[in-house]
């Protein structure tokens, strides 16, 4: 039997013509479904938070904090709810999508207190005149999120959004929007001024595609592909607004010859199989420095094998893939791995039994890929690692910086010369050493380089993205 979750606008549950069936991507069940919203959903949404935006705007920062952290504190006091149904529609083991609320919630309560600290300046130019910047809100932001991390990144945009004093109106993704809405809820629930945080649900040709051309948005926030971020930002610049844009990543864990293997490999082998792999910071491509190319492959090899898959909400290690199509596109890449590379361990999809009518598929690694073909180029969004070698540090910098991505990377080593330049000089938005991840990182700026988008979200300079700086000049 499924179950029924309208869209959320001005506080009201809203149906629409078209609805959106939501699968379970561990049996396959079609579960719920939501409206396929369109022009006039939208344009209701955006009056509503243009309307509620007008006094939210001039509400006290005081006031404002202490309603996102009512709504942080009613996420966490929900937090079974809202993992189980995270994992249920996205797959995620139930151990990540409670770990997905508590983070959800953290951020509600960072920029709470990042709006209280947060303000402008006076420029000194001369005795005759005052002169001082101040921060205004943007007055409607519209939020277009994806299927992998629903909660986490509802909560990066939406949260510093609300936070800097604007109206929004998110459009989650038709395969995972089930969360968005019960988080939705907890904000009126929480006493969020009715209007100020709408959700309006359904594909992206119609409820996304609406949402991005509407006169009345004044900022996009968009995580995703390439494809359709050069879409968002057609639209976008066809009126002149700004957008941040996340459009994931190809990002390498890179390993010298000094790298302490024991810390290295559990942090590799779980950057890629976190999220079945379908994550745009994760750790993708596998650089190895030739002399201990042979014990890193094995010591990871070891670890895909003893890998424990199954249905999300059991907990395993690895859950399944999103949907049937994605399986099938991962697939197609192993395809290529055959005749371009070597599998190593992995490379087959799992069906019947434990697995039914799921979407899972065994964790793979490819050795001896070629950096430049598609299997060390694309973003294969699976639980696919692929390895190649480098012989010394400026080759591995060439490697690490060889593709359109640059998001995250990750370096391993001892010596603290390698790091800093590793650092320095790879292209990416975040680079980590002898970590990967951060453990969620909420305080810490994220975005990326090149293909992977623009703009940062999270930390302090999550809100700046939300605001806009205007200068007063005053005469004395």
């Amino acid at each position: 039997m499924t179950s029924s979750h309208p869209a959320l606008i001005a506080g009201e549950q809203v149906q629409a013509s078209g609805q959106v069936d939501i699968q379970d991507p561990s049996t396959g069940e079609i579960f719920a479904s939501t409206p396929d919203c369109g022009p006039a959903e939208v344009d209701a949404a955006v009056a509503a938070a243009q309307l509620a935006g007008r006094a939210w705007r001039l509400t006290a920062v005081a006031e404002r904090a202490a309603a996102l952290r009512r709504i942080g504190q009613l996420v966490l006091d929900h937090q079974e709810e809202l993992g189980r149904l995270e994992s249920r529609q996205t797959g995620k083991p139930l151990a990540q999508g409670l770990r997905d609320a508590e983070l959800t919630a953290r951020y509600f309560d960072f920029y709470a207190s990042a709006i209280e600290t947060f303000h402008g300046s006076t420029v000194p130019l001369n005795a005759s005149n005052l002169i001082y910047t101040s921060w205004e809100p943007h007055g409607v932001t519209g939020h277009i999120t994806p299927w992998n991390y629903p909660m986490q990144i509802l909560a990066r945009s939406i949260a510093p959004a609300l936070a800097m004093g604007n109206g929004t109106v998110l459009k989650p993704a038709e395969e995972a929007p089930l969360t968005a809405l019960r988080i939705a809820e907890l904000a009126v629930e929480a006493g969020l001024p009715t209007g100020l945080f709408n959700v309006v649900t359904g594909l992206g040709e119609s409820a996304g595609a609406a949402l991005t051309r509407h006169p009345g948005i004044g900022h996009i926030s968009f995580t995703g592909s390439v494809e359709v971020g050069r879409i968002i930002s057609t639209a976008a610049a066809q009126r002149v607004i700004p957008v941040t844009m996340e459009l994931g990543g190809k990002s390498p864990n890179i390993v010298f010859a000094d790298a302490d293997l024991d810390r290295a490999v559990p942090v590799i082998v779980n950057s890629i199989l976190q999220m079945a792999g379908q994550t745009c910071s994760a750790g993708s491509r596998l650089l190895v420095q030739e002399q201990i190319h042979d014990e890193v492959i094995e010591r990871i090899a070891k670890a895909f094998a003893a890998t424990e898959i199954g249905p999300a909400l059991e907990d395993p290690q690895l859950g399944p893939l999103i949907s049937g199509p994605q399986r099938e596109r991962v697939l197609s890449y192993l395809g290529q791995g055959r005749s371009s590379g070597t599998v190593v361990t992995g490379g087959e999809a799992l069906n019947g039994g434990r697995y039914g009518d799921g979407y899972f598929i065994q964790p793979t690694l490819i050795d001896d890929v070629d950096p430049a073909g598609p299997l060390g180029q694309d973003e294969i969004f699976g639980p696919v690692l692929v390895a190649s070698t480098f012989k010394d540090l400026d080759e591995a910098l060439a490697l690490a910086n060889g593709t359109d991505y640059g998001l995250v990377a990750g370096v391993w080593t001892t010596h603290v010369g390698t790091a800093h330049r590793m650092i320095r000089d790879v292209m990416a938005g975040q680079v980590f050493v002898n970590t990967y991840g951060a453990s969620g990182g909420v305080e810490l700026p994220f975005g990326g380089f090149k293909q992977s988008g623009h703009g940062r979200e999270k930390g302090a300079e999550g809100l700046r993205g939300f605001g806009q700086l205007k200068t007063g000049v005053i005469a004395l």
